[in-house]
């Protein structure tokens, strides 16, 4: 019997090129010679991932000594963790095999069983929900989301040639009862699902991929006179994998070459290895996969030659390293060993705890730009964390360096797919003038206009259609829409000197016109009230993702230009070739294109620096750089949390033949155990994640444990390097606060005339007042909004005003009747949204009788509504006051009550008597100068504020008894006070103070970010009591 060829690379040793080395020795196969181009021809390498067959096919070139060779057939594995197949479906060696179904097409059938499962359900199940409704699938979103993590499961099963039919063993009281839903779910795998596959004459692609594998298995068994197979790198973690390295081990021409097989760990340890079902923790080690695979060769790890001259001190880290990793029943012996270890073997070793994970992403790109300062030296952050290796992208952009991100990145947040989604948005969930904008705003929308003119467009419809007021506005009426606003829009409407010329009106209604146009497609779909298919919702989408990105000449050259382009372009077409027969509500299509795309990546071109990378830990595998950093090392980051499967309990797992998932943290392990291996090394990871403290991974937990006080406090002292600069680097010199605005503007300039509202403000923000009526900048209206508190206040004041202007006695016995009718012609000016007024109403209605109640007890008396005081000069300042008050009472000869009505809370009654806000006050003292023409020469009696409140109620608040003074008294300390403040602003030196008086509540003022409050403001309020 032959004696299988079995070679090993330490992780000291970089493993590509010691492999080369090897192969050029002759000490893999006789039958290769490295400098003649012909022997590499007839040789097959496989390696595990694609990335390895690439660095391979270069170290090949680098190896020979010819300028021109040919190369070896150098085919990637695709271990368990990497969805790669080994051969394409079209080889000729599988034309026997059925097809693999497509993942997309798998989805979309898979959803089409799950959606009516809960319909299907036995009794005996349903009996386990008792009374509560299945929500589950609730939606065909929910199915499609459903359908991926099953299909995840069978892909995990039959990957692992696991026995669907082992479910059926199962007893009921193995399991509790909610697995035994579970387990009538699995029926649409194990019944349902093998009758799709058979009547569309196609496999799943995990059994496609592992009939390959054993029939290419059984082809090199068959012909072991074939040119030389070699196995470079692989642990074999698939059982179709380690049957075909099995075979490749006993082939007269072949050879495997092992990563980072352990010979350090004593024969009890090894042992243990081969033991899980005593103690399952043995399934993370990173030696279990090669004890496995050795396992099934038949082979002895002494069997194993080792390849490769590491020095001393690496080896000696390869021995600390390998301890660290025993497994947990014989880590006592970890008490001989602290004599033996050496600080040597981690001088190269650098630890880094960062404070949080923005500082640990700086420190990182610190050290892989200082890494690469001395040149041809290389250097590599691995990281399974993604945030981390987009953080440390954008950090070391900062340096002039761009780093490609090996694992690519979502296509559902790339931008083509953005512009999608937003479109999606408008169409399905009309209303929001922010997705409105931000889809006429994203960078591929054209229009099939130039860029330039349409962004014109699109400003011009945003100043004069989006802004101020409020409303709804749909891209299904957006025509209807802008020429309804811009008939309305007048001077006093808008922050503009002057209404927008013809032009600009021309060329918005132009882009109403183009926008309902270039969007009717979705809209049809949307109103088709019968289920659609995949196909007709994906047709009416790309049509109207098309309409919005062509450009001037039709041309969708910007729409498909990159690789998230190009990707979705895939994608789309993979959807426009559906035949599951999936159907659903065309209103469920925003939610079902989010979950089919969720799946999708994008593998970016590298265009990087050549000497730095940033891998995952799949990728990172046989790769050799000279400084590795291995970032984010926090336990649920690296590794990851063991999470149990939503379909099967670990019982359950086990009954069928799977392996618990602490197997995918043993692979992860033996990443880092041979990343650990490389020169030199950086170990980073945060104190704290997402706001709150984490915990060091459980690897690093044992790495210093096994190692020495002063060893740990050199490897904290050589992060800490890392760590200074990183905060120097963003250290700024002492910067005073800059001093707060107080603009002194020409005395000739000030403002001579004010409205009561706006004493308040010459108060509290007198810098606002500068802004507005001296500078004469004017605050950007809002965007469109739905009707809110404001609008709810205005529309009571008119309907007050309303009904008080008609005279109608409040005790008439039709007087109810006549505020109904004024309230529904009110209601029908502001055209509130159904779904509002649906609420506001009712409350008016509670509120009628509570407000007639409350005019009849005042009794007889004259109602003046919405009344205008004349302007008044301020003493002897020059400057006059005016305003118009909300209604005057006039009770008799000489008096008269000042109301205003409030549907809120502010301004409070204390706040009125110590006139912080001292409107009304004010008011009274205008009544008392005669401004208000109608009211004669009276003096106020009371000053009151009618809250009218969301629970019908009528509540007078006078403000005298808070204030202890008459109406005539508070009205002219009112006067006078005004008085002073307004002479105050007649001297020169006196300047416009933002923010005079810190309010006590969070107040924002239109012009805060002109007064820059944020840099001078220390952020405490005073106590206006």
């Amino acid at each position: 019997m032959r004696i299988p060829r079995l070679f090993s690379i330490p992780p000291g040793a970089p493993f590509l090129p010691t492999f080369v080395e090897a192969l050029q020795e002759g000490r893999l196969t006789e039958e290769v010679d490295i400098h003649d181009p012909l022997t590499l021809t007839a040789t097959t390498i496989y390696v595990p991932t694609r990335r390895a067959a690439r660095a391979l096919r270069s170290v090949l070139v680098e190896a020979s000594s010819i300028a021109v060779t040919f190369l070896p057939t150098i085919c990637p594995l695709g271990d368990i963790d990497e969805q790669s197949f080994l051969f394409a479906p079209e080889s000729s060696d599988n034309l026997a095999l059925d097809p693999p179904i497509a993942a997309m097409e798998r989805l979309l059938l898979l959803a089409q069983l799950i959606r009516p499962w809960r319909e299907r359900l036995p009794n005996h199940v349903h009996q386990f929900f008792g009374h509560e409704e299945i929500s589950l699938p609730a939606n065909t979103a929910d199915a499609i989301w459903l359908a991926r993590d099953l299909s995840h499961l069978m892909d995990e099963i039959e990957t692992e040639e696991a026995n669907w039919a082992d479910l059926k063993n199962i007893a009921p009281d193995m399991v509790a009862e909610w697995w035994q839903v579970t387990l009538d779910f699995l029926d649409i795998v194990t019944i349902n699902w093998p009758q799709i596959l058979k009547e569309r004459c196609v496999v799943n692609p995990a059994f496609w991929r592992n009939q390959a594998i054993r029939r290419q298995a059984a082809h090199l068994a068959a012909n072991p006179q074939a040119g030389p197979v070699l196995v470079a790198g692989s642990t074999g973690s698939l059982p179709a994998t380690a049957e075909l390295i099995k075979t490749i081990a006993f082939l007269p021409k072949g050879a495997v070459v092992l990563p980072g097989l352990d010979r350090d760990l004593d024969a009890a340890g090894w042992k243990v290895l081969s033991e899980p079902e005593n103690d399952p923790s043995v399934f993370g080690h990173p030696q279990y996969g090669l004890k496995k695979l050795l396992h099934i060769i038949k082979a002895s790890r002494s069997s194993v030659e080792n390849l490769g001259k590491i020095l001393p001190v690496r080896r000696q880290r390869e021995t600390i390293v390998a301890q660290a990793f025993r497994p947990a029943t014989t880590t006592d012996e970890w008490n001989s060993l602290e004599h033996n270890l050496s600080g040597e073997a981690f001088h190269n070793v650098a630890l880094l705890e960062a404070s949080n994970e923005r500082e640990e992403a700086l420190a990182i790109a610190i050290a892989l730009r200082t890494a690469i300062e001395e040149k041809q030296k290389t250097a590599a952050l691995i990281t399974s964390d993604r945030n981390l290796a987009r953080r440390v992208c954008t950090e070391l952009s900062r340096f002039g360096i761009r780093a490609d991100d090996s694992s690519g990145a979502p296509l559902l947040e790339s931008e083509p797919t953005a512009l999608i989604r937003l479109l999606l948005a408008c169409i399905f969930e009309p209303g929001d003038p922010v997705s409105l904008l931000s889809l006429l705003k994203h960078p591929l929308v054209q229009l099939g206009q130039k860029r330039a003119k349409f962004c014109k467009q699109v400003e011009y419809f945003e100043l004069f259609c989006l802004r101020g007021g409020t409303g709804r506005v749909s891209l299904s009426m957006v025509d209807c829409f802008i020429a309804e606003r811009l008939q309305k829009l007048t001077d006093q409407d808008r922050a503009f000197s002057r209404k927008p010329d013809p032009a600009i009106i021309a060329d918005t209604i132009q882009l109403g016109q183009q926008l309902t146009t270039a969007t009717a497609p979705l809209h049809a779909l949307a109103q088709i009230a019968v289920p659609v298919s995949v196909a007709e919702a994906i047709a009416a989408t790309i049509e109207c993702f098309e309409n919005f990105g062509r450009d001037e000449n039709g041309s969708l050259q910007y729409l498909y230009a990159c690789e998230a382009g190009q990707s979705l372009m895939q994608f789309l077409h993979d959807l426009v070739a559906d035949r599951s027969g999936l159907e659903f509500s065309a209103l469920e299509w925003p939610k079902i294109f989010e979950s089919l795309i969720a799946g999708e990546s994008v593998q970016l071109q590298q265009g990087g620096h050549p000497r730095l990378h940033i891998w995952g830990a799949i990728e990172a595998r046989l790769q050799t750089v000279d400084t590795i950093v291995i970032g984010g090392l926090n336990e649920g980051t690296w590794p990851t949390t063991a999470r149990n499967d939503p379909f099967m309990s670990r019982t359950m797992k086990k009954i069928v033949g799977l392996e618990p998932p602490e197997r995918r943290i043993g692979l992860s392990a033996h990443d880092f155990q041979m990343a650990l291996g490389m020169d030199h090394v950086i170990l980073t990871r945060s104190l704290r994640l997402d706001n709150a403290p984490s915990i060091p991974s459980r690897w690093l937990q044992r790495l210093e444990t096994v190692l020495r006080p002063e060893d740990r406090s050199s490897m904290r002292a050589r992060g800490y390097i890392y760590l200074n600069w990183a905060q120097k680097l963003d250290e700024a010199t002492d910067v005073d606060f800059i001093t707060r605005p107080c603009p002194t503007p020409p005395v000739n300039q000030r403002p001579r005339h004010f409205s009561v509202i706006e004493i308040e403000t010459l108060r509290r923000d007198p810098y606002a007042i500068y802004a507005r009526k001296i500078l004469r900048l004017n605050p950007l209206d809002p965007l469109i909004r739905d009707p809110s508190a404001t609008e709810r206040g205005t529309l009571y004041h008119n309907i007050v005003a309303a009904f008080t202007t008609s005279g109608i006695e409040p005790k008439a016995p039709d007087a109810q009747s006549h505020l109904l009718k004024i309230a529904r012609m009110e209601f029908d000016k502001l055209q509130l949204p159904l779904d509002i007024e649906a609420i506001w109403w009712p409350r008016f209605l509670i509120l009628v009788p509570q407000f007639l109640q409350w005019e009849a007890n005042l009794g007889k008396r004259q109602r003046l509504a919405e009344i205008t005081a004349s302007p008044v000069v301020i003493g002897n300042t020059e400057v006059e006051l005016s305003g118009r008050a909300d209604r005057i009472d006039l009770i008799s000869y000489q008096h008269a009550e000042i109301i205003d009505f409030k549907t809120g809370s502010t301004p409070s009654v204390k706040q009125a008597a110590k006139l912080m806000a001292p409107q009304l006050a004010l008011e009274g003292a205008l009544l008392s100068r005669s401004a208000f023409a109608d009211c004669g020469a009276r003096t106020p009696s009371d000053l009151l504020y009618i809250r009218l409140t969301q629970k019908g109620k009528v509540k007078p608040q006078s403000i005298l008894k808070a204030a202890g003074k008459t109406a005539v008294d508070l009205a002219e300390e009112a006067w006078m006070r005004l008085n002073e403040l307004v002479k105050h602003y007649q001297y020169p030196e006196n300047g416009y103070l933002s923010h005079a008086l810190l309010p006590t509540v969070n107040y924002k003022g239109d012009y805060d970010h002109l007064a820059r409050v944020w840099e001078w403001s220390s952020g405490i309020t005073e106590n206006e009591e």
